[in-house]
């Protein structure tokens, strides 16, 4: 649901944001799009969260040493993007016991069947045949956890997060219809100019940091990099600049993240290119990419030059939301009837 279709009552200060991503890898083009510039419009929630999700990051192998500095590189990158720590929430996964110990009791309250119809559990099987572990399976669990255990109102997400968002709603209903109301039923903001961004090589597939790198472009890409990556980009044959993602998914992909960039409608974007050729748009949206990133990579850098504050910055977070968590575990933990002393 756009927050601006949002019930009056949500949009006032009882709002409560919560967002993910895993620091498993470069985040993109599509994940900027899809999470990060969701982030901005919640100025007046009630509390705003932004989790580095290191332990849905293990379904997959992990190098520790890698993931412990993804997972700070990637708390650099919120705060980069405009997030200020001390007005909003953004701690590690890891580091809030309660997301786990939530989660074993909502896995209590999932159906096998809900698990299965999952389409990241099925694309993921696919890509990591010889792993196919429990927790990849259980992955949306942890996931609703995350999301219920701060009353989160407001999920902010890309289209193919929407998923994840229904199964929460469905274990947090399931639940509150045995014990009260004890969970909040959070909705997915999408934006409107929020759209998939599809791979620059195969642009019928989603763009992902696990494809081939000239396939997507990273938030860290220098401009040459970002440059020579969209040139590659896959067309077509034709030379004409319209929106038709089902005979055009190249061209459409160019257009849909210029339309994103610009916030303008991807109609609007395709009409201002009428008579030019796939060059003129493929440079369109480099710069456009360039223009967005360039800045955040400039704070980022300067961040990362003093990890002790950062490191610092992350404890007293984590600390703010575990003792947001407790107070719903708390209520979950007497509901099920678990002796508290």
């Amino acid at each position: 649901m756009d927050q601006q279709n949002q019930p009056a009552a949500v949009q006032e200060k009882q709002q409560v944001v919560f967002s993910a991503i895993q620091p498993s890898g470069s985040i993109t083009l599509g994940n900027y799009i899809g999470a990060l510039r969701n982030f901005s419009g919640f100025e007046d929630a009630k509390a705003r969260l932004y989790c580095v999700a290191d332990l849905h990051s293990l379904t997959v192998r992990q190098d520790p040493a890698l993931l412990r500095k993804r997972s700070l590189s990637l708390a650099a990158l919120y705060i980069a993007c405009g997030l200020d720590p001390k007005e909003n929430i953004i701690y590690c996964q890891s580091h809030v016991p309660c997301h786990t110990e939530l989660s074993w009791i909502l896995n209590c309250f999932t159906y096998m069947g809900e698990l299965n119809r999952m389409t990241q559990f099925k694309d993921k099987s696919a890509k990591h045949a010889d792993n196919i572990n429990a927790g990849l399976f259980t992955y949306p669990v942890l996931m609703a956890s995350d999301i219920l255990l701060y009353q989160t109102t407001t999920v902010p997400v890309g289209i193919d997060q929407k998923q994840h968002v229904e199964i929460c709603r469905d274990i947090a209903q399931r639940f509150n219809g045995i014990y009260g109301e004890v969970f909040t039923l959070p909705e997915p903001y999408i934006r409107k100019t929020s759209a998939k961004i599809q791979s620059l090589s195969e642009p019928t597939k989603k763009m992902s940091k696990s494809d081939p790198e000239e396939s997507f472009v990273s938030v860290f890409d220098t401009p040459d990099a970002i440059r020579r990556k969209i040139r590659r980009a896959v067309t077509d044959s034709e030379n004409e600049i319209r929106y038709d993602p089902e005979n055009k998914p190249g061209v459409s992909n160019l257009l849909t993240i210029c339309s994103a960039l610009e916030n303008k409608p991807v109609e609007e974007v395709a009409a201002g290119f009428a008579g030019l050729g796939y060059g003129a748009l493929k440079d369109a949206a480099a710069e456009a990419i360039i223009k967005e990133f360039t800045p955040i990579q400039e704070k980022y850098n300067a961040l990362l030059q003093n990890k002790d504050e950062l490191s610092a910055i992350l404890q007293e977070n984590a600390s703010r939301a575990q003792a947001l968590a407790m107070k719903t575990l708390r209520k979950v933990y007497k509901k099920v009837g678990l002796l508290q002393l």
